[in-house]
């Protein structure tokens, strides 16, 4: 018996060093090179706009796809595994990188984004705490295992602010931020700022695109505050600043870049 151990073990052992590969191919797998990284280098968040059924069926069966799906109760999907592209950040671009679905995670969350509220501006709508306590775990895994940088975990409208809004204003960054994920501020440091800029006045429109563009978002450098300028200000500030997303250029919003890394 214990002769029979031993063979089965070598036999084991031999086959984890087995050629693989196409037929023909004399494939070796048994060296790997120490020089190598992640293909994923940044995380997208994303809200579903439609309920658990139908966000299924959408990102399962339709055009869109993403890696992981959170529905309302918290349970959590793998519907595309991390090794291929899922289809769910289209036109993109972060810190001057574009088509980022081959180099991203994309998590979607079951939420309706906005509805018509009775005034006719948007009702936004919150997340449930077991998706949040969901996101968080799955966030910590995907994070640890492929090395992704804090300020690489961003939302669809960080990457496409021309067209994208979600994850949306009620998206707790600052509470993913506390937990160790993501990209924050030094608020102390911002209240400093801000209270420099109330004295000596707020920057320019350039100032503001340059500030943008240093910190990852793609945004005219024309000095203008064109509606693409808007749309990139209404993301950052969305992402930092939710309780006012306007797009405008306004000292709060120039002291919270201030004290950005």
């Amino acid at each position: 018996m214990i002769r029979f151990i031993a063979i089965f073990l070598a036999a084991a052992a031999l086959a984890g060093c087995a050629h693989r590969g196409p037929a023909g191919l004399d494939l070796d797998t048994s060296v790997t090179s120490v020089s190598q990284s992640s293909r994923v280098r940044f995380v997208v968040l994303h809200y579903t706009s439609a309920d658990d059924a139908l966000s299924m069926r959408l990102l399962s069966q339709g055009q869109v796809s993403a890696h992981y799906l959170i529905n309302t109760s918290g349970r959590t999907y793998r519907l595309v595994d991390e090794t291929r592209a899922a289809w769910h950040a289209g036109e993109s671009a972060w810190y001057g990188l574009n088509a980022m679905n081959s180099t991203s995670v994309g998590i979607e969350i079951v939420n309706p984004g906005w509805t018509d509220g009775n005034d006719g501006k948007p009702q936004w709508h919150a997340y449930g705490d077991k998706q949040i306590r969901a996101l968080t775990l799955l966030l910590r895994d995907v994070i640890q295992r492929n090395g992704i940088l804090p300020q690489n975990v961003v939302g669809h409208s960080d990457i496409a602010p021309q067209r994208k809004v979600d994850p949306g204003p009620l998206f707790p960054w600052k509470q993913l931020a506390a937990a160790g994920i993501g990209r924050w501020y030094d608020e102390a440091g911002a209240a400093s700022h801000l209270a420099r800029l109330q004295a000596q006045g707020t920057p320019d429109v350039a100032w503001f695109q340059q500030q943008l563009q240093r910190l990852g978002y793609t945004c005219p450098q024309n000095g203008t505050l064109d509606r693409p300028t808007i749309n990139v200000l209404a993301a950052f500030q969305m992402h930092y600043r939710p309780a006012l997303h306007d797009g405008q250029p306004d000292a709060e919003t120039a002291a919270i870049m201030l004290a950005m890394l």
